[in-house]
């Protein structure tokens, strides 16, 4: 007799992805940003599955300049039965994993898939009319000239640079895909060509962990990299620093004083994460909150600062007592002019 059931791991998985979409029912699906050298922190238009978010009055305005239409979530019909949709989707992943019918695992799977090049399709549609359709009286015309933000990845707009990427409910939208896609190749033994039952559940298991997204630094790439004060090439690991925006943004100093003199300047931007180079093992980025720090004329660093970073009050009381110099804290680094 054929099998109709699925195994207690796709059913967690089908699961998963029933959660995974009800929590995107409240966060973000995409986000257009938009960079100039008059907005620093950038712009950004968030797309919800209900409404619209982030600098939506700040965009209008600079829509209405160049004849392009201005965003109101009520002109849209999406945002009415695209939560709807998901919601339906939540509920029959759900189901799945409580009937445990491989039947309905897959329709639901193949269901997912046709809804998601549909969605990305109207989702270009839009964009296109929304860059095309311009309004002849505007009061800046370029001829030739058309807005279309890029479906996905980075586009030059005059001055601005686009980029367009999933935002939270967007990656937990593609991970319900990718689980059910998990669940599906799993009922139809496709892992069990290349591993054992143990094998493929840790490897599962190891993707999803690795789905999980952390606030890490971005490695520097010394002797290429700039400076985002000083924009001087940043070519000593000792004493590098690096900051990240909520944004996701990341600024790359190469001096710990270029950074704190760039977190004075741009005091309205919360930032997510603030790192410094560990004096004693170049090229590794510390918090820049938890590490101790001397001061001395004699570390001689790209700009002066003389800063220097240690990981714990021990490493730094060790040069510090070499030096005749105090160990301090970030509290007093940052205040430091």
């Amino acid at each position: 007799m054929k099998k109709t059931g699925i195994s207690p791991l796709s059913r967690v998985l089908s699961a998963l992805a029933g959660i995974a979409l009800v929590i995107s029912l409240f966060v973000p699906m995409w986000r257009i940003e938009l960079d100039a050298p008059q907005y620093p922190e950038g712009l950004a238009l968030q797309i919800f599955p209900h409404k619209l978010g982030g600098d939506v009055a700040i965009i209008n305005g600079l829509n209405h300049y160049i004849g392009m239409q201005t965003l109101h979530a009520e002109n849209f019909v999406e945002f009415t039965v695209l939560p709807y949709i998901i919601a339906a989707f939540a509920i029959a992943a759900l189901l799945a994993a409580a009937m445990g019918k491989r039947k309905l695992l897959q329709m639901v799977f193949f269901a997912f898939v046709i809804f998601g090049v549909v969605a990305m399709i109207d989702f270009w549609r839009w964009e296109y009319d929304y860059g095309h359709n311009l309004d002849p009286n505007a009061a800046i015309i370029v001829p030739g000239m058309a807005y279309q933000p890029p479906l996905i990845g980075f586009k030059q707009l005059l001055n601005f640079g686009a980029f367009s990427i999933p935002d939270t409910g967007g990656w937990l939208f593609i991970t319900a895909g990718a689980l059910l896609l998990v669940a599906v190749l799993k009922e139809a033994g496709v892992f069990n060509r290349f591993f054992n039952k143990k094998i493929a559940g840790a490897t599962v298991l190891l993707l999803l962990l690795q789905s999980c997204s952390s606030n890490e630094p971005e490695a520097i790439a010394y002797n290429r990299d700039n400076c985002s004060h000083c924009k001087m090439t940043i070519t000593d690991s000792r004493f590098a620093a690096e900051v990240k925006t909520t944004k996701g943004r990341v600024y790359k100093f190469d001096d710990i004083t270029c950074m704190t003199a760039y977190l004075r300047e741009h005091n309205d931007v919360t930032f997510s994460g603030l790192w410094v180079s560990n004096f004693d093992g170049p090229q590794q980025l510390i918090d820049a909150k938890t590490a101790y720090y001397i001061q001395d004329e004699s570390f001689n660093s790209p700009m002066r600062g003389n800063t220097a970073a240690f990981t714990s009050k021990e490493a730094a009381g060790a040069i510090a007592t070499k030096l005749q110099a105090a160990v301090t804290i970030w509290d007093s680094v940052s205040k430091s002019e």
